[in-house]
Order: structure tokens, then C-alpha cells, then sequence
């Protein structure tokens, strides 16, 4: 899958059947959507070709508007997005920069200077809600009329369900800030998951003697925290049983960084101390069994790490 920012290079295919959202979890909605894209694309022998936006749109609003509370909380990071419309077959994926420029520009203009000039779209996929251009004037009313002036088919996806319930972002955040991982996995089809490269932190976590993995989550507020049962994959060749936090480490931290620190239950001795370094790992949150708390000092972070490692372990146990 080839990546670009922007569609202004030349190594853009000069045409695609495209689609266009922000794709925020790859849920099971988005991969009908991507299975149809696919299709389309084969039987006109174009590129399939994603488009989405970094900013989420609403984040650049809420910022916009001095209200950032108001941006929505973030399923995926942009690693774990693209990682899975790659996984679904996608062609290209074009990512624009939301900003100014693109949030006052016109709905014709987006048409006329995107889709036809920029990408040579020649099939466009949308959802049912689908809007576009400066105050969201832009409809599929007037989508499919400019396809038609413009020698390019458009369609529209109506809307998902598992279980008579729509499948939308919405509700997997609303799945994730409840807890509910069974119900979260079942609108994405597949376990909650983060992955990223660990990195080096303040070893606290030795002093402890409870040594982590540490991954940043790149945005401010994730959908899902707390303290999980998680597995994590790409570090032994096999899934690693473990216990992990998702969030600002208020005891010791608290200065607005999300982190997601994950202690293994059993660590692979071939790795040695310091084998997990700069590896690509991910992590499927598959529990949740509390949310993040303050404690006292360290002496009664200890413990309470303790805790959550017994009742992991136990966990596993009962499975």
C-alpha cells in the first residue's frame, strides 16, 4: 500500500476508485465498505484509493472554536489506521492535512480540484451521511449530479449492523469509555489493539519490580483507559499474557502524556532485560478491569500493581 500526504505527487496512479472518511478503527462498517471499494475497483482495473484527513475534522473545529473537550476521542492512531486499510488490500491511501485551507474550501471546488483534477477519481464511494466543503454544503444529491457532469460514478453505502445495532466510530468509542471490550471487538471484528515501537522511559517500572513496555499513543485522549488484560504480539514469536495501563499515570506523572505501559506476566528470558527495545509490538486489549487511579505514593502504586498482576493472571486462568 503506497501513502501519501497530500495529492499533489507524482507517484499518485492517475486514476482510482475512491472512497473518502476518516476511518477511525477500521470497524466492521469500514471494511464492508472497503470489501465494495475492492470489488468495484477490480472490475474497472483501477487503483483502490482511501482518502482521510489527519486531523480527525473535529478536532481541527474544537480547536478552532477554543473548545478542544469537544474533539472526539481517538480509537486508532494513524500507525494502527493505516496498518489496517493495508490489512483490508487498499491500494493508496491519500491523507490531506485538515486545516484552513481545506475546511473553507468549497464543495465544488473540493470536486473540481480533488476528486477530478487531484486524483482523477472515477468511481467515488460514500457513506449514507456522507458531506463535504466549506460548512458541510456538499451532499450526495450534489456528489452523484457533478459524477455525472464530470464523467465519474458515485455511490453510497447505507448503514452496517451487528445485531441491529448501527456500526459506526461512535459506538465503538461508546464501547471502549464503558469498559466493554467484548462489545468493542465485536463492532471492529476483531480485538481492540495499539501497536507502536517501545520505547525508553523513566524505569520506574524496574524500581518497582514490575518492568514495562512503554508505547505512546500520539493523541490526547484516547477512547479507551484504564488498566487492561492485555496480550501482546511481535516480541517471542507467540502471544505474551500480560497487564497493562492506558493513560497519564497520574501517581507519577500526570502531565497530560498518554502512555500505554504493558508488564508481561511471563517475560521471555531469550530477550534478555533490555530485548523489547525499539521492536514494533501490538497490544489486543482484551479486558478491562479498572480505571486508572491515584495512589498515594509509590510504596501503594507497588502494591496496587501487584493487585492488578494477580487478577490478570487469574483471569487468564479462568479462560
Amino acid at each position: 500500500m503506497r501513502i501519501f500526504r497530500g495529492y499533489h505527487h507524482p507517484g499518485i496512479a492517475a486514476a482510482c476508485a475512491l472512497t473518502i472518511g476518516n476511518f477511525d478503527g477500521v470497524h466492521r462498517g469500514h471494511q464492508a465498505m472497503l470489501a465494495l471499494l475492492l470489488n468495484e475497483a477490480r472490475h474497472r482495473r483501477l487503483p483502490s484509493c482511501v482518502m482521510s484527513f489527519e486531523p480527525h475534522p473535529r478536532d481541527f473545529f474544537a480547536l478552532k472554536a477554543g473548545k478542544p473537550e469537544l474533539a472526539p476521542a481517538r480509537v486508532a492512531t494513524l500507525r494502527d489506521k493505516l496498518q489496517e486499510l493495508e490489512r483490508c488490500g487498499v491500494d493508496q491511501v491519500v491523507l490531506l492535512p485538515f486545516q484552513e485551507a481545506l475546511a473553507s474550501q468549497s464543495a465544488q471546488a473540493f470536486i473540481d480540484d480533488v476528486l477530478v483534477r487531484g486524483l482523477g477519481a472515477r468511481y467515488v464511494l460514500v457513506g449514507d451521511d456522507f458531506r463535504f466543503g466549506a460548512k458541510r454544503a456538499g451532499d450526495y444529491a450534489m456528489l452523484d449530479a457533478a459524477g455525472e457532469a464530470a464523467g465519474f460514478d458515485v455511490a453510497r453505502m447505507l448503514s452496517y449492523e451487528v445485531h441491529g445495532l448501527r456500526v459506526s466510530s461512535s459506538a465503538v468509542r461508546e464501547a471502549l469509555a464503558a469498559g466493554d471490550m467484548a462489545r468493542a471487538a465485536a463492532l471492529l471484528g476483531r480485538p481492540y489493539s495499539i501497536s507502536g515501537h517501545v520505547l525508553h522511559g523513566r524505569k520506574l517500572g524496574r524500581e518497582l519490580g514490575f518492568r514495562t513496555l512503554n508505547l505512546r499513543f500520539g493523541h490526547p485522549r484516547p477512547a479507551a483507559q484504564g488498566i487492561f488484560v492485555v496480550q501482546v504480539q511481535g516480541l517471542a514469536g507467540r502471544l505474551l499474557p500480560g497487564v497493562a495501563s492506558l493513560g497519564v499515570r497520574p501517581t507519577v506523572e500526570d502531565a497530560g502524556r498518554v502512555l500505554l505501559e504493558v508488564y508481561c506476566l511471563d517475560w521471555p528470558a531469550e530477550l534478555g532485560s533490555d530485548g523489547g527495545y525499539g521492536r514494533v509490538v501490538q497490544v489486543e486489549l482484551l479486558h478491562k478491569l479498572h480505571d486508572e487511579r491515584r495512589y498515594e505514593g509509590l510504596e501503594a502504586l507497588q502494591a496496587g500493581i501487584a493487585q492488578d498482576v494477580a487478577d490478570a493472571r487469574a483471569w487468564f486462568a479462568r479462560r
